[in-house]
């Protein structure tokens, strides 16, 4: 007995030791962002709709501007608001610089080979150091404004011929978009009105691929998220990404097997567009990371679907606004005749002395920013954000379409009131956190200077140009402004609009 009274003794003091042992030497409890408590396998996916930057902006509602939740597997938060923005974006750059892996970046982008989706590292500094100091230097950018001109001079052209009839209106922006990126990133238009033979695409087809492309890219595929499930390809899109990569492939192969061509042979070849650069870059074995072929194919790819439909998106949504409000184009259009008169059409050196039309395109993009959720950072390190822990693998959103929204920086946020911005040091260059349609900080998109003028100069020559008025006599009230999800954000149902000239016949 004695020896038995011993033995557990011992054991009762192991015991306590081994306890105290995994209480004192435990690691510090973290304290994570607040968010809804996650479902197996699933996380919370069941709270997101069809609309996911609004099922997130609800749930910031309740949980606050920095969230956690679960998406399969994978840890997620959600900033929403300008604070949390800066912390993340400026506060902790490096950190959030990354990108995580996913279907779209594989299939889409030449396996993560362009600037959107490249991870941080080597590769993806090479490229970003190409896009600010070649192919969007002001320089260069200077360079294409005549591509810019002509484009514009087709575009309220053909708006002159559509006179009296309804027009749908994100048709004419793509097509103008289109061309004038076509025209810089390829040298030409390589599709046609129809097919006839004379093009590798037509518009058409052409505008349908990079429709794809920006909902494919902004899709939440459960593959993603949940990484044994990924090979069932649940949602049928990785086969869509696959035959869209194929369709691209098609173009591209024909499009740089042309400049290969025109430059073979050329002694002190000088490249004429950005995919010429592009080659004679993949060329150049002084570069810190060598450019392969599907370099440039990403690369082209980036540039092209970064500057159409964006910009155009954009527009259409600021006409809609508009239109709602008949009021505001009087206002637009006093300013245009005070500062331009009605003898020549808008330069791009006249936007300084439009700050009306300056103030309609910062509205539109703070109601209507074409990303609304900005493309997802990856934290590559422990960290804290807003006093809550991040932990390393975090996936993070920032949810811009709730920024704009947000009462304690606008005053009646769901009101369209460019005058809000009147007189207000608010920019959209990525240093005024309340306002980032372009994003901030490493991740900015880098051509965001070539998307301000196109958007500016199109949408002040449309009221310049031209009266309008809304379709089969709608009245403004009852235009709707639903919305479709993706990496863009347009219009659920295209604007119709009937158009009138504006100016002296003999301009157009």
């Amino acid at each position: 007995m004695e020896v038995l009274s011993w033995a557990i003794l011992a054991l009762s003091l192991l015991a306590i030791h081994t306890l105290l042992s995994i209480i004192f030497t435990s690691p510090r409890q973290s304290k994570l962002p607040p968010g809804p408590k996650p479902w197996p396998i699933i996380g919370n996916f069941n709270l997101i709709g069809p609309l996911p930057h609004q099922s997130l902006h609800k749930l910031s509602l309740r949980y606050g501007a920095l969230m956690q939740l679960k998406f399969g597997s994978y840890p997620v938060v959600v900033a929403s608001s300008a604070d949390m923005a800066k912390q993340i974006l400026k506060t902790n750059d490096q950190i959030f610089a990354s990108r995580p892996k996913t279907a779209a970046g594989k299939y889409t982008t030449y396996n993560f080979q362009n600037i959107t989706w490249a991870p941080y590292g080597p590769y993806w500094r090479q490229g970003r150091k190409i896009y600010l100091c070649e192919l969007f230097s002001s320089r260069r950018l200077e360079s294409y404004e005549y591509i810019r001109v002509q484009e514009r001079r087709d575009f309220t052209s053909r708006l002159l011929a559509l006179s009296g009839k309804p027009v749908v209106l994100k048709e004419q922006l793509s097509r103008l978009t289109l061309s004038i990126i076509s025209r810089i990133v390829l040298g030409k238009k390589y599709f046609s009105e129809r097919e006839d033979g004379s093009a590798i695409v037509t518009i058409e087809e052409f505008q349908e691929m990079l429709d794809e492309l920006f909902l494919l890219n902004g899709v939440l595929n459960i593959g993603d998220w949940i990484p044994w499930l990924d090979f069932l390809d649940l949602q049928g899109y990785v086969k869509r990404m696959k035959a869209l990569k194929i369709k691209f492939d098609r173009f591209h192969d024909h499009v740089l097997d042309e400049h290969k061509a025109r430059k073979a042979g050329v002694k002190d070849f000088v490249p004429k567009d950005m995919v010429d650069l592009l080659l004679q870059l993949s060329d150049d074995p002084s570069l810190d990371v060598n450019l392969n072929y599907d370099s440039v194919k990403g690369f082209t790819q980036d540039l092209i679907a970064g500057g159409t439909d964006t910009s155009a998106v954009t527009v259409e949504w600021a006409m809609s606004e508009l239109m709602k409000q008949p009021d505001l184009i009087k206002k637009a259009t006093e300013e245009l005749d005070r500062v331009i008169g009605r003898a020549r059409w808008v330069e791009e050196k006249d936007m300084p002395q439009l700050p009306y039309i300056e103030a309609i395109m910062k509205e539109t993009m703070r109601k209507h920013p074409v990303a609304v959720l900005l493309a997802p950072h990856l934290a590559l390190e422990d960290c804290n954000i807003g006093g809550y822990d991040i932990v390393k693998g975090t996936r993070v959103f920032i949810n811009s379409w709730s920024m704009g929204r947000d009462p304690k920086i606008w005053d009646e946020p769901e009101e369209f009131r460019p005058e809000r911005f009147i007189g207000k040091a608010i920019d959209v260059k990525g240093q005024s956190f309340e306002l980032l349609p372009f994003g901030s900080g490493r991740r900015m998109c880098p051509g965001y200077s070539l998307g301000l003028k196109m958007i500016q100069s199109s949408l002040a020559n449309m009221l310049h140009g031209f009266n309008w008025e809304l379709a089969d006599n709608m009245r403004p009230q009852d235009l709707n402004m639903d919305e479709v999800y993706g990496l863009a954000t347009p219009r659920k149902f295209p604007l119709v609009a009937v158009l009138e000239p504006r100016l002296p016949i003999h301009l157009y």
